[in-house]
């Protein structure tokens, strides 16, 4: 399993833009498909929000990678 550390400048970040930005997913639209296909968990619990904001602490995990938001 891959682990990447993304360091948060701003208050937060959505979740389609973290995955467009880490290259997780290519489009928004692809983005937003992980999401709808159940993919994408933060915090352990499955997420079905496409704008979730994502906050210094958060952990997404996405197919077999896991983000630590810092």
């Amino acid at each position: 399993m891959q682990e990447l550390d993304f360091e948060l400048k701003e208050d937060y970040i959505e979740l389609i833009r973290l995955l467009k930005y880490l290259g997780i997913a290519e489009s928004g639209l692809a983005a937003k498909q992980l999401v709808s296909d159940g993919r994408v968990f933060l915090n352990a619990t499955k997420e079905s929000r496409f704008r979730a904001k994502l906050r210094k602490h958060d952990v997404v995990k996405v197919n077999n990678c896991i983000i630590k938001i810092r």
